[in-house]
């Protein structure tokens, strides 16, 4: 920004405020207008992203005291922002040059031009713009994005490169292994560009994943409910569990295994860098719709022969717990 921006730029006005309004009144209406202009929720909206830019602009200045103090000083001496140029006669040549020669002591007339940086020289030297002076804003950090990601299950459980585009750029984002649906990863210095030498901010990206028909994530771990028959969990059995890679393993099914329980294969989860997860084994006890007669009879048999047998025995008695 230079001074002929602080001369013509009527910062109160961009931001809706008086000239006399306090800094609490300052910052809510700047958080107002910032964020109904910001570009998220106006894409491709050119004109609200320029006025985005000028109540950034406004904000930072009039939210520092001593740039406040200095715009309102040059804003009085200007007589509300004309734009002064070198030449004889008319308003240009008159009033604010003879404050200036005023103020530094000067007998004889001093010209002010825009051109050749005559005249916002001088007001870069008053404010000491040799290192950005008046001119320069307080350092500010640049705003957060939001983005969101949607990933197929094997995907998200192997890791992927995603494009997106935000704001109208678009950038390759590595998404780590074994994120889950919901997460939000945080992009250092992806975000909206800082003002006035301030860092970029970050980009939030919220994970979706996909689910899978089998297998479902829990951090490193892959889970899978396997059926199995009744005679298998009563007495005992070995067999093949399907894992995300495409192949088995073997799990071995005690006697008495009840529906529900959780077996662990130690080393077939998600890899990551910070360690392999592993895949847990919920047993399901399969009851078949139909019986043949024979099946039939079998379950009757037993039935008669556990008769007695009451596994709801202290439910009730844990229920009033």
């Amino acid at each position: 920004m230079t001074g002929q921006d602080w001369l013509e730029k009527d910062f109160y006005q961009v931001l809706g405020v008086s000239k006399d309004a306090d800094d609490a009144t300052i910052k809510k209406a700047y958080r107002k207008l910032a964020r109904d202009l910001h570009p998220d929720r106006n894409p491709g909206d050119a004109a609200a992203e320029s006025r985005f830019k000028d109540v950034g602009e406004a904000y930072a200045v009039l939210s520092d005291p001593e740039q406040r103090k200095q715009y309102d000083a040059l804003r009085a001496m200007a007589g509300g922002g004309a734009r002064f140029s070198a030449g004889s006669g008319g308003a240009s040549a008159g009033g604010f040059e003879d404050l200036f020669n005023g103020m530094f002591g000067g007998g004889g007339r001093t010209r002010f031009s825009t051109g050749g940086g005559g005249f916002e020289d001088i007001l870069q030297d008053m404010f000491g713009g040799g290192s950005g002076g008046f001119a320069s804003r307080r350092a500010q950090r640049g705003a957060d994005v939001a983005a969101t990601a949607t990933l197929p299950f094997r995907s998200a459980v192997e890791g992927a490169t995603v494009q997106l585009t935000t704001n109208g750029r678009s950038m390759n984002v590595k998404i780590p292994a074994g994120v889950s649906d919901g997460q939000k990863i945080r992009l250092r210095g992806k975000g909206q560009p800082g003002r006035g030498g301030g860092e970029p901010g970050d980009m939030i990206v919220t994970v979706h994943v996909e689910p899978h028909p089998v297998f479902s994530l829990e951090g490193r771990n892959l889970r899978v409910t396997v059926p199995v028959t009744f005679a298998e969990a009563a007495l005992g059995a070995t067999i093949d569990v399907p894992t995300l890679s495409g192949d088995t393993v073997r799990v071995r099914v005690a006697a008495g295994t009840p529906s529900g329980r959780t077996l662990r294969v130690k080393g077939r989860g998600v890899d990551t860098p910070k360690g392999t997860g592993d895949l847990l084994v919920t047993i399901q006890v399969a009851v078949p719709t139909h019986l043949p007669p024979d099946a039939k009879k079998a379950v009757e048999a037993f039935a008669k022969a556990t008769e007695g047998e009451d596994p709801r025995a202290d439910l009730k008695a844990r229920a009033l717990r």
